[in-house]
């Protein structure tokens, strides 16, 4: 099998299909873009030309490099000019059934040797391959939209895929300047399996009057998010993200850890689905008014509350440090006030946040009487507070956990590994860390008791260590 894939076709000329293509060609191949639909075809061919003509205006390419990308591309009507293809990607409709047909029909054009790959966000690569002759040359290549901007490609193999074949595509997709991961077929792959707690947390917490939308999401965006999770599903649809949740639930019959939640169910039932709909978590209507992120106060604070912040910047979850009459520690999944009965005295928790961190920081309170310190100890910092309800695990921690214990179900499962799921979330979903460096920043012994005490401050199962954590990997 020659190592070189220089003839590439993908089938689908929408924005992520166009995308696959773009990248392709830039990295040297001639690509041929089919679609049935011709208006599609014209419009990709718009955009595609249109975006190549950006990046040489802003110095990304010469003039001369987007001619020469742009005349590597032929969109074509009719399958039957993929037949010297050397790898065909697939990035239509998430319809197993129509894949299924595409794929015998790409099957009986292009050659014995041709590659043909499927870029499905969810479908198993072993149930698309059932209907070919030559399973073995099947294989997923889950790109992330926009695929000319997001690193990550997530390459399937199925139980037919010839090893040697998941080898070529990911050795293609690294010399097309992305970050290859190798994944096992598992619903949801990496991204769209660990990342579930991302979203339902957010939602949980908003259900529960944690905190408001605006709130939850700048918490998420002081711990170095680019979005926080509630604004990011307006972001991709309400019906869209729920939809995945629902298909990876279904998938795992109802695994507890990505439980669909009723505060989005009820979004998408009221047609809310974010942007595109003008209302979603947010209102996005002309004239709606916008949400503002906490502002730090402007007390003067003492010597002591600076020392007591330093203090606790580099503190593991648990710590509590003395502070005058009261005292102050960051979550370790148990409640403030169940933590002052242990203690004895009244108790000020911070949810998790970066050591370097300047936007707002989540703080509940055992009783009214801490409000003051805690306060002043925001205004040691000049930071914002966001006083969460007393729940166990407050928010931004609460979900981090959970986020890292669904990864770490996924290496117990192997699915993939340590370093190609934290690869995977920085690459396929843009977090500022993987889950499992943020379990080794908070520390893996504390990141246990952490789920542990959420696990039994709520009652839920769904929270409690996977055995992966629990054995002190």
């Amino acid at each position: 099998m020659n190592a070189t894939i220089g003839k590439v076709a993908v089938c689908g000329a929408g924005a992520m299909g166009s995308g696959i293509a773009q990248v392709a060609a830039q990295a040297g191949a001639s690509v041929l873009i089919f679609d049935v639909n011709i208006e599609a075809l014209e419009t990709s061919r718009t955009r595609t030309l249109a975006d190549l003509d950006k990046l040489a205006a802003r110095g990304k390419l010469s003039a001369d490099e987007a001619r020469t990308i742009g005349e590597r591309m032929q969109w074509v009507s009719t399958l039957d000019a993929l037949a010297d293809r050397d790898l065909v990607i697939e990035a239509i409709i998430e319809d197993a059934g129509i894949k299924g047909q595409l794929f015998e029909r790409i099957e009986a054009i292009v050659a014995p040797d041709a590659i043909i790959a499927t870029n499905t966000s969810s479908l198993p690569i072993s149930r698309l391959a059932r209907g070919l002759k030559q399973p073995a040359r099947f294989v997923g290549m889950h790109f992330f939209n926009p695929a000319t901007a997001m690193k990550l490609v997530e390459v399937i193999s199925g139980a037919a895929t010839d090893p040697a074949v998941a080898a070529r595509i990911r050795a293609t997709a690294e010399s097309w300047g992305k970050v290859a991961i190798p994944v096992a077929d598992v619903p949801g792959f990496i991204v769209n399996r660990v990342a579930r707690p991302f979203y339902g947390e957010a939602f949980t917490a908003l259900n529960e009057g944690a905190a408001d939308a605006a709130s939850i999401d700048a918490l998420f965006r002081a711990a170095g998010f680019r979005m926080g999770p509630l604004e990011l599903t307006d972001l991709i649809g309400q019906d869209v993200n729920f939809a995945v949740t629902r298909s990876v639930f279904d998938s795992y019959f109802g695994r507890t850890r990505f439980v669909p939640q009723l505060r989005q169910a009820a979004l998408v039932d009221a047609g809310w689905y974010g942007r595109k709909s003008g209302r979603g978590v947010y209102d996005y209507r002309d004239g709606a008014p916008k949400a503002a992120d906490p502002q730090a106060s402007d007390i003067i604070v003492t010597d002591t509350y600076q020392k007591a912040m330093a203090a606790l910047k580099d503190a593991a979850p648990g710590t509590f440090l003395r502070c005058g009459a009261l005292f102050v520690g960051m979550t370790q999944g148990l409640t403030a006030r169940r933590e002052s009965d242990t203690l004895g005295a009244p108790v000020i928790l911070f949810d998790w946040s970066p050591a370097d961190a300047t936007g707002p920081v989540g703080f509940t309170l055992s009783d009214e009487s801490a409000r003051p310190d805690a306060l002043s100890l925001l205004a040691a910092q000049s930071r914002a507070g966001v006083e969460i309800a007393d729940r166990p695990g407050m928010i931004v921690a609460r979900t981090l956990a959970q986020l890292a214990n669904a990864a770490a179900d996924a290496v117990l499962e192997r699915v993939a590994d340590e370093q190609g799921i934290d690869a995977a979330l920085r690459y396929g979903a843009n977090y500022p860390y993987g889950p499992f460096a943020w379990a080794d920043r908070c520390g893996r012994g504390a990141l246990v008791r952490l789920l542990d005490g959420i696990a039994d401050g709520t009652g839920e199962a769904m929270y409690r260590p996977s055995h992966y954590l629990r054995n002190g990997a």
